[in-house]
């Protein structure tokens, strides 16, 4: 099974959201809006060849998820 390139913006103690691959040990990006880190994960991801975006809730529930192109969807119905 090949490794899915994933990247999660989640909310930090500080009150900023990261930009993390799960399994690293620092953040990528850290920005002062949630929407601006969904858009930073998408910027890292759409250059490193597509993948897996998750953006977690203030309460670190899992709110969305989405694939960004070229990155392989793991369900084959649309939406």
């Amino acid at each position: 099974m090949t490794d899915i390139n994933k990247r999660v913006v989640q909310r930090r103690s500080d009150g900023d959201w990261e930009v993390r691959k799960p399994g690293a040990d620092r953040a990528s990006a850290v920005t002062s809006t949630q929407a601006e880190g969904i858009q930073r994960a998408r910027t890292v991801l759409a250059n490193d060849g597509g993948g897996e975006l998750q953006v977690r809730s203030r309460k670190g529930t899992i709110r969305a998820q989405d694939t960004v192109a070229p990155g392989n969807d793991p369900r084959s119905s649309k939406g």
